[in-house]
């Protein structure tokens, strides 16, 4: 089953988990899954209209998945899937 790392800003919409296991086939079925088993999460990843946000990035190993087939980036059982918010400051 793959893992989805929660980075700690959003970890009080996970229960305070730092890891979710997942289902899917591609990073947008084991989104929807996390989405699924978490649903107060889900505004802080997708916009409105149900597209990810600018600010929020997934790799998949060291992959980042906008370098691959972005959300339908297939996945294996033993893919670790990394979400990472990206950070602005100055």
């Amino acid at each position: 089953m793959p893992v989805l790392r929660i980075p700690t800003p959003l970890r009080a919409y996970t229960n305070g988990q730092s890891t979710v296991n997942v289902t899917g086939n591609n990073v947008s079925e084991v989104l929807t899954d996390l989405t699924k088993q978490y649903p107060t999460i889900k505004p802080h990843i997708f916009n409105e209209d149900g597209a990810l946000r600018p600010f929020v990035n997934l790799f998949v190993g060291e992959s980042n998945i906008k370098d691959l087939q972005g959300v339908d980036t297939p996945i294996k059982e033993e893919d670790k899937v990394m979400l990472i918010p990206s950070i602005a400051g100055g």
